[in-house]
């Protein structure tokens, strides 16, 4: 499997649906298999048409081709780890046609780990010369943090060194599981360990033991919107602005945090130049309807916890800790689309079992 690539670029008379996107791929997938099964200018004849038209639909989708025997081409929709975007190729293979000589995959699938092995420039990452331990967080229980040893590592090299060890683990455990399981990731050399090392192959039986303990540990358990109490906060910025911030600091003061370590960051830019960095009154009742539209479709009876917000220097800032990654990155991005014309809105989603974004709000 190789030829990965990213799709980035202007939209023309957009896709509207999954659904228009096959309809278009079963006009040329016998021109496409054919290409795939020559090995020959990928790029050209497959690649530069399917980009575009995934574009379409959304940007941000990766995708990889290859053979997987001589009747069977496979074309793997992938995030590349992206948190935001894995719900949206799932979502796009789950609807896939079946097409004789065509197999469609979401997300990178897990290897094993015999056939691991990745070459970059002069560096190989294997289970030969990886090994790992776990570290146990006494204020954090929770968070699964995992130290790879690679004994070629340097201040020189540490990036190339990290992504190596990245897309070793990707392989390995499958895109969807080096995404979403491991918390946090450091890389030292064997002289730098303090604790016995494990085999790099006994990673993937110790995660799924973690998460099943996690999951078993959580499950089912919520959080009581009517104790929720938010407080306004103020500050002062260095170039004289204000702050200004309305949080649950009740919720944030709530013992069962990792039961919602989804943090959704919605970010909308507004014009603030002539009113120190605040909305107008037109624009700060287009802010709270879209916070109101967020708030409606992501209610905390079902698992997405509104934290607060935060408006600043034409920033309007929205957190929610969620159980879950999957919804809130539909419904963030749909709330994008609708108002693109008129707002500036980005958003991110990340891991964070304990809430440490928000640790500044508290007294």
């Amino acid at each position: 499997m190789n030829f990965l690539k990213n799709i980035l670029g202007s939209k023309q008379q957009a896709l509207k649906s999954n659904e228009n996107f096959w309809s278009w791929f079963k006009t040329r997938e016998r021109v496409f298999f054919n290409v795939v099964k020559s090995h020959q200018n990928i790029e050209q004849d497959f690649f530069d048409e399917l980009g575009p038209k995934l574009n379409e639909l959304k940007e941000g989708y990766f995708y990889l081709t290859g053979m997987m025997n001589d009747d069977t081409a496979e074309l793997v929709i992938t995030a590349d780890g992206n948190i935001k975007n894995i719900v949206f190729a799932e979502e796009l293979v789950a609807q896939a046609p079946v097409l004789n000589g065509w197999k469609f995959t979401a997300l990178k699938e897990a290897l094993n780990i015999e056939d691991v092995n990745i070459r970059m420039g002069d560096y190989e990452f294997n289970r030969k010369n990886l090994q790992f331990y776990a570290n146990d967080l006494e204020n954090y229980p929770d968070e699964i943090d995992i130290t790879v040893l690679y004994d070629e590592l340097t201040k020189e090299n540490e990036n190339d060194i990290s992504i190596g060890v990245y897309i070793f683990l990707e392989n390995y455990l499958g895109e969807l599981n080096a995404a979403t399981i491991i918390d946090r990731l450091t890389i030292i050399r064997k002289d730098q360990a303090k604790k016995e090392l494990i085999p790099i192959e006994k990673l993937k039986s110790f995660l799924i033991w973690r998460e099943k303990e996690f999951i078993e540990k959580y499950e089912g358990i919520r959080s009581n919107a009517d104790h929720d109490a938010y407080s306004m906060l103020e500050a002062q910025l260095e170039n004289g602005n204000p702050l200004l911030a309305i949080i649950n600091t009740e919720l944030l003061g709530w013992d069962s945090k990792a039961s919602h370590p989804w943090i959704l960051n919605y970010t909308i830019k507004f014009d603030g130049e002539n009113t120190n960095g605040m909305p107008d009154q037109h624009t700060y009742k287009l802010l709270d309807k879209i916070e109101d539209e967020l708030m409606a479709q992501l209610k905390d009876v079902e698992g997405y916890l509104n934290i607060g917000r935060e408006t600043a220097n034409g920033n309007r800032e929205i957190y929610f800790a969620c159980k879950e990654f999957r919804k809130p990155s539909k419904v963030a991005w749909k709330i994008q689309e609708k108002y693109s014309d008129q707002l500036e809105i980005s958003y991110e989603i990340f891991k964070d079992k304990y809430w440490q974004s928000f640790k500044h709000f508290l007294p």
